[in-house]
């Protein structure tokens, strides 16, 4: 069976919007992010387990509200008290969270058919994500993610490099062509290359 990525017919490769007269490099850049999974982990109330002695791949649960640990392979987002998501390029690691996440201890959920992520490199990514979003980004910094809406669209922030500035937003895939074209209408006015 064949694999449809959610953007594969709106999503064109090239330069958009107000590119004329600008360096390619100093662009806005936008891209799918596939072959990712995506599992909410939710831990009971009453757990046997210490999560602060609990690593996935490597990389331990954040317990502060709006962190994320990990690297650009596997990311964890804190999403709520005792809930987190996980999010990671390496198919292998829905054996690392049962590994290390007892079934009697915890609720995991497989999301990864129903997401969409969308990344945003370059200066103006905060500009962007400002035209569509209430969330006041002025103290957001590298390894933060919140929840918000775009456009109405609920959607999950993470900034998962400060240099260059680098956001992943992740949204519903039942939302994808909408949040896409909300995405590349805000950039228009600054100009962005598709990747």
């Amino acid at each position: 069976m064949t694999k449809i990525f959610p953007f594969s017919e709106s999503h064109k490769i090239g330069l958009f919007g107000n590119h004329k007269k600008q360096n390619t490099t100093d662009l806005l850049k936008i891209s799918e992010i596939k072959n990712l999974w995506i599992y909410q982990v939710v831990s009971y109330k009453v757990i046997s387990a210490n999560i602060d002695k609990i690593f996935i791949d490597g990389h331990k649960l954040p317990m502060i509200s709006g962190d994320v640990s990990g690297d650009y392979t596997t990311r964890i987002h804190w999403d709520a008290p005792n809930t987190w998501t996980v999010i990671s390029s390496n198919e292998n690691i829905i054996n690392q969270i049962l590994k290390n996440c007892s079934e009697d201890d915890f609720a995991i959920t497989d999301q990864s058919h129903s997401r969409v992520i969308i990344q945003i490199e370059g200066q103006k990514s905060f500009e962007i994500i400002k035209k569509g979003s209430p969330l006041n980004l002025n103290n957001f910094k590298k390894n933060n993610c919140a929840s918000s809406v775009y456009h109405g669209m609920t959607i999950s922030i993470d900034m998962i490099d400060d240099n260059p500035i680098k956001f992943n937003l992740m949204a519903l895939r039942s939302f994808s062509e909408s949040f896409y074209h909300a995405i590349t209408d805000s950039a228009l006015e600054y100009g962005y290359q598709n990747l």
